[in-house]
């Protein structure tokens, strides 16, 4: 029992003092400010805060499509914050797993192919139709985006970052399009992958309902991170109500 202990807390990623400055015209806009986070290994990490706290800009820090103006964010021992263009190109294909709110799926492909796309970049891919079954969308394989209702098509957004077997799923308020049923059935996918695959995930919402089938909360307000609690029983995704 003390090995697996050691093992889940793990630290995944690592912000240290993460300042991010965006200047706009004759101001700079302080959209991170000094903040300092673990995400460990096998964690289901919400982050909650209003429109404009900074919870877009430190997934995009966690998920090295940025880079913090000051600071460091470290992945394991690598700092991921000096890497070149390059190494962190590869550090977003091969570990990280994007789901975002509008699914961003390719509208002439099948949700069999715009799952296939992604395995394409790794080389330890997960079959396509795996990946969909995963997501309990095995038997619509064939159907193009058009002929998917929205939560059915971010379950394919699912399987596509899934395919690339991510150590880390950074979803972008990823129900921020679906009504409740539906955003039930997707958060429930997301726990179940949390908890039966190991994968960590780190979803970001502006809905306070939601913080609560997370393992670990973190409000960020102002681009500072306002509370950090633990959740003891997180509740069931299909308990979720707003």
């Amino acid at each position: 029992m003390h090995h697996e202990t050691t093992i889940a807390k793990e630290a995944l990623l690592r912000l240290d003092k993460a300042n991010r400055v965006f200047r706009m015209g004759e101001v700079d806009v302080r959209a991170l400010v000094e903040v300092d986070l673990t995400i460990t290994k096998g964690e289901f990490l919400v982050v909650v805060g209003p429109s404009g706290s900074g919870k877009s800009t430190l997934l995009n820090l966690i998920g090295g499509t940025d880079r913090p103006t000051g600071g460091r964010v470290w992945h394991g021992n690598r700092e991921l914050s000096s890497l070149t263009d390059d190494a962190l190109t590869e550090y977003r294909r091969s570990v990280v797993g994007f789901i975002f709110q509008f699914y961003n799926l390719v509208p002439s492909l099948t949700a069999h192919e715009n799952v296939q796309v992604a395995t394409e970049l790794v080389d330890d891919a997960l079959d396509p139709q795996e990946a969909l079954e995963m997501v309990d969308l095995a038997d619509r394989a064939d159907h193009f985006p058009a002929q998917l209702s929205g939560g059915e098509q971010q379950r394919v957004a699912i399987a596509r970052a899934l395919a690339k077997r991510p150590e880390l799923l950074l979803a972008d308020e990823p129900t921020g399009a679906l009504d409740l049923p539906t955003a039930r059935s997707v958060l429930d996918i997301l726990q179940r992958l949390n908890r039966d695959q190991g994968i960590t995930v780190v979803l970001i919402t502006h809905n306070p309902a939601i913080a609560g089938i997370g393992g670990r909360v973190v409000r960020l307000v102002s681009g500072r991170v306002a509370e950090t609690r633990v959740n003891e029983h997180p509740i069931a995704a299909t308990d979720v109500a707003w």
